[in-house]
């Protein structure tokens, strides 16, 4: 495994998990390497039942907690403006490098999450 491979595998990787890649306005929130509350927008990349994948400039690590706030498609919820909100845990990270400035994360979701209006 490449030195900036951290983790098992992303959920992309397994080939039994099926998902859909979807570039969804997403936003981050969770804690940096160095313990620190960050809050990121990004896009996902990635997303099944059990998880996601999506690109972070923060870095992260594998075992802490995230909370993503995903923007769901209007025309998937008759054009309304909701937001998909759901914890999990990073199981793999793909470390920046010189070529790539931002690291790739991919997280176990929690069976708990909340469809909210955004208004």
């Amino acid at each position: 495994m490449p030195d900036n491979i951290f983790g098992e595998k992303s959920f992309e990787q397994t080939d039994q998990e099926k998902g859909f890649n979807l570039s969804l306005p997403t936003r981050v929130i969770g804690q940096d390497v160095e313990g620190n509350l960050f809050d990121e927008k990004t896009s996902l990349s990635y997303i099944s039942h059990q998880g996601s994948s999506f690109w972070l400039m923060t870095p992260t690590s594998i075992g802490h907690d995230l909370k993503l706030i995903i923007d769901l498609p209007p025309k998937l919820v008759q054009d309304q403006k909701l937001k998909l909100m759901i914890k999990g845990k990073v199981i793999f990270v793909e470390a920046a490098t010189d070529q790539i400035p931002k690291q790739r994360v991919s997280i176990k979701f929690e069976n708990k999450y909340v469809i909210q209006n955004d208004d």
